[in-house]
């Protein structure tokens, strides 16, 4: 996300604490934070698939395979 979006989403978040949102502004504050939480995601996984951990007994395990195998949270879900 650009800083634009998140100079948006932090003056929707001023703004709901002074006066409240109109329905269009909730549903442009939702749809800018699910924006910027799937690209937190993107990039957290993007780490995780560079990352490998060498095991005691010597194995390697690669952290974007053993994460990968995950069930991902969704926002749908966590509401």
């Amino acid at each position: 996300m650009d800083e634009k979006g998140i100079q948006r989403i932090n003056e929707l978040a001023h703004k709901a604490k002074a006066e409240g949102l109109t329905a269009a502004e909730k549903a442009e504050q939702k749809k800018l934070r699910m924006k910027f939480l799937a690209d937190i995601r993107a990039n957290v996984r993007s780490q995780l698939n560079n990352i490998s951990v060498i095991e005691k007994d010597g194995s390697i395990t690669d952290l974007g395979e053993t994460i990968g195998k995950k069930k991902p949270i969704r926002m749908e879900d966590a509401e």
